[in-house]
């Protein structure tokens, strides 16, 4: 347990210290979920149907950007394993005593980190137009919001290394997957205004119970039914995600 402790610490501190040293590339990356709120998130203002249980629309919208952070990040985490990958640095950590597992978890918990910073940097942001933070809610809700990115970025480490040679595998998925699951979770748009058939679809998308959730919890409604199923769904996300990753690592790259 000692090592396995010391080698995702290693891990880590080598995935996260690049992140460190460019500050700016945390803001970058955020910059289609922070168009997104505050382009979008005017439109809403006034329009019948947002955040009308909560009062605000921001209140209905901000959560929603959380977790479209949450899939576009974890998602294209495998990215820069990806890119080791081919240019052969991750073979040569394969040769060192390092745990593999580990090597899984490590980059599991930077992304997370960089998940949780820029989340909050989000709510933060939004507490100026209106947004109303609930702290127990909130702290609910950033942890629901880590354990959904946990197994996402599981699943996309083990889609990186299935992907070899080239990659081609891991970009088509990602991009045929990503905004169909955004588009059917609600987070632009109510999937309850939508027709019978698509609510239907909804229903088969995990992500659409985490946004019910982080909506309730965020609005303070920790004991919400919609929190439970929520939370289940990340859940099983991130069982599923570091099973695949870890058993994938494991089997060598």
């Amino acid at each position: 347990m000692v090592k396995f402790l010391r080698d995702t610490t290693i891990v880590f501190s080598r995935e996260f210290t690049p992140e460190l040293r460019q500050p700016l590339s945390l803001i970058f990356s955020m910059t289609q979920p922070l168009l997104f709120m505050f382009l979008f998130g005017w439109l809403l203002q006034g329009v019948s149907g947002y955040g009308a249980s909560s009062g605000s629309s921001w209140q209905w919208f901000a959560p929603g950007i959380l977790v479209m952070m949450g899939l576009f990040g974890p998602m294209a985490a495998g990215h820069s394993l990806l890119i080791e990958l081919i240019g052969g640095a991750t073979e040569r950590m394969m040769v060192t005593p390092l745990s593999r597992t580990a090597m899984l978890i490590g980059r599991t918990m930077k992304e997370s980190v960089i998940l949780l910073v820029q989340a909050t940097l989000i709510v933060a942001l939004a507490l100026p137009l209106g947004f109303r933070l609930y702290p127990a809610g909130a702290l609910a809700g950033l942890a629901l919001l880590v354990i959904f990115g946990i197994g996402l970025s599981g699943l996309s480490f083990a889609l990186a290394i299935a992907a070899q040679p080239n990659g081609t595998l891991f970009w088509t998925v990602t991009q045929v997957l990503t905004y169909p699951l955004l588009l059917l979770s609600g987070v632009l748009l109510p999937i309850e205004h939508g027709p019978e058939w698509l609510r239907a679809i909804a229903k088969l998308n995990p992500i659409a119970y985490l946004v019910r959730a982080e909506r309730a919890l965020f609005a303070g409604k920790l004991a919400d039914l919609s929190s439970l199923y929520g939370l289940i769904a990340a859940c099983a996300l991130a069982a599923v995600g570091l099973f695949l990753g870890t058993r994938t690592m494991r089997r060598g790259v």
